[in-house]
């Protein structure tokens, strides 16, 4: 079932939390909203539903107009972060609750529900656990059947926000494995709010990064990641460096320092002496020690050596003024080779970069290097 928004605002007093918002959502896709704490991504998740209203704009299931339509009708499954079960119901009881409380025209047979529910926990691999209550589970368990309640009444969308915000780490990464398995073998149309950006690009068919209220990029995991088409989206997507700086010659130069030898061509649709951001991930950032360098480079001093595994993570601290703080992350063996400790004074430069151009302050345009 495809799922679009058209032009939805939101706004509580003065805050406005969905800003004109127009997307599409795939059938049989899933999809994750992406973004900071109070960026709008619930709320545009709970008019989905039919849980929030919206100010102006349209809600189309089906290529049919759901704006008006209540939350019951829309064959919606919502799962929260907080698994909301019901906690004097039985695992069972749980699972069934959706398939009993619908209309007597619509409710089911005893015996089908029976079948239905034993076979949503064998699906989510708790079938087991049918006797017990909410309490004598853990978080990754109730999470689960949380998730078989809401495929039980048969939703043509599931909807979860934040579904895994509430458990730790390790279970949430195998979570994370799980739900991709089942979502494999339903292919409902599903949409999946996260803050998180390793949870959005290992799970997700398609990420959406939401920032106050508007998208800023729609893509696959890969070309979000690979080519984010905003600052916020580079920096929003995993660990960066940043380089403020001008443009000279195709070059960017530092108020200190020229930050790589080469001109690069994709720097050309920037204007010399235009003001510039380029960013850099952990691993695209060079160590070159300070005599070998021939003054190319950011200046800066090795502050610590994190090896855990196979890569380590070096962290520095820029020797201008601002005392910037840099990260850059290489194997172990070839911090050997190169004799690198902490306290040592080394040059930083990017194997590869992406190139914002700044105006007053906000980032606009980009090239890549």
């Amino acid at each position: 079932m495809s799922i679009e928004v058209r032009g939805i605002h939101k706004q509580f007093g003065n805050f406005v939390a969905l800003d004109d918002i127009s997307l599409a959502f795939p059938g049989g896709q899933l999809t994750a909203l992406l973004g900071p704490s109070g960026c709008g991504k619930t709320t545009l998740l709970r008019i989905i539903a039919g849980l929030e209203t919206a100010d102006r704009g349209t809600v189309l299931l089906e290529g049919e107009d759901a704006s008006n339509t209540h939350v019951r009708e829309r064959q919606v499954g919502f799962v929260f972060q907080h698994y909301a079960l019901f906690r004097h119901l039985n695992v069972f009881e749980n699972v069934a609750f959706g398939l009993r409380v619908k209309p007597r025209k619509q409710r089911p047979p005893e015996a089908e529900i029976r079948k239905r529910v034993r076979a949503l926990l064998e699906l989510v691999q708790l079938d087991w656990l049918a006797d017990h209550l909410p309490a004598q589970l853990s978080g990754g368990q109730r999470q689960r059947i949380a998730l078989a309640r809401a495929l039980a009444v048969e939703p043509r969308v599931l909807l979860l926000d934040e579904p895994f915000g509430a458990l730790d780490a390790k279970v949430r990464k195998e979570l994370r494995r799980w739900l991709r398995r089942l979502h494999d073998e339903l292919h409902i149309t599903s949409i999946f709010v996260t803050h998180d950006q390793e949870e959005a690009l290992e799970v997700s068919d398609s990420v959406v990064l939401v920032n106050h209220g508007r998208v800023e990029q729609v893509g696959t995991p890969q070309e979000v990641y690979q080519h984010p088409a905003t600052p916020f989206v580079y920096g929003f997507l995993g660990a960066v460096n940043y380089f403020h700086g001008r443009i000279e010659s195709g070059r960017v130069h530092l108020d200190d320092a020229l930050l790589h030898a080469e001109a690069a061509p994709e720097t050309k649709s920037l204007a010399a002496g235009a003001s510039v951001t380029a960013f850099v991930r952990p691993y695209e950032l060079e160590i070159v020690p300070e005599d070998e360098a021939n003054a190319i480079g950011v200046a800066a001093r090795i502050t610590r050596i994190l090896g855990f595994g196979a890569l380590a993570r070096i962290e520095l601290v820029g020797l201008s003024a601002d005392a910037q703080h840099f990260e850059v992350e290489m194997s172990r063996d070839q911090i050997t080779t190169r004799g690198l400790s902490e306290g040592q004074h080394v040059r930083l430069t990017p194997s590869r970069m992406k190139v914002f151009e700044r105006d007053d302050n906000a980032l606009i345009a980009g090239a890549g290097i």
